[in-house]
């Protein structure tokens, strides 16, 4: 598992727990002929904090205080700030089992 102060730009693959801190407005809009949903998260764990960005169905599925896994993300940059995201093959779980 990968502390949230250890993640780096560019970096795939991580494994990261933590909790959802803040939950921001969920954004809309229309991409290749589908509307697409998007909304920044802050994921926190005991190391710091990172921009968590999620996308379409995992919106729903976590709301602020939740405790999360993120396996196998994706970690890129947007304005000079460390974004987290699940990306195209990364799985999002709420209060996982075990961290």
């Amino acid at each position: 598992m990968t502390k949230i102060s250890e993640l780096e730009k560019g970096k795939t693959g991580v494994d990261v727990a933590g909790t959802i801190k803040e939950l921001g407005e969920v954004r809309t809009f229309d991409k290749y002929g589908r509307t697409l949903k998007v909304a920044n998260a802050v994921l926190t764990d005991d190391s710091g904090e990172v921009k968590l960005t999620l996308w379409n169905d995992d919106i729903e599925k976590v709301k602020q205080g939740d405790s999360i896994k993120i396996t196998n993300g994706y970690v890129n940059e947007f304005q000079g700030e460390k974004q987290l995201t699940t990306g195209k093959f990364g799985k999002l779980e709420v209060n996982p089992s075990s961290q």
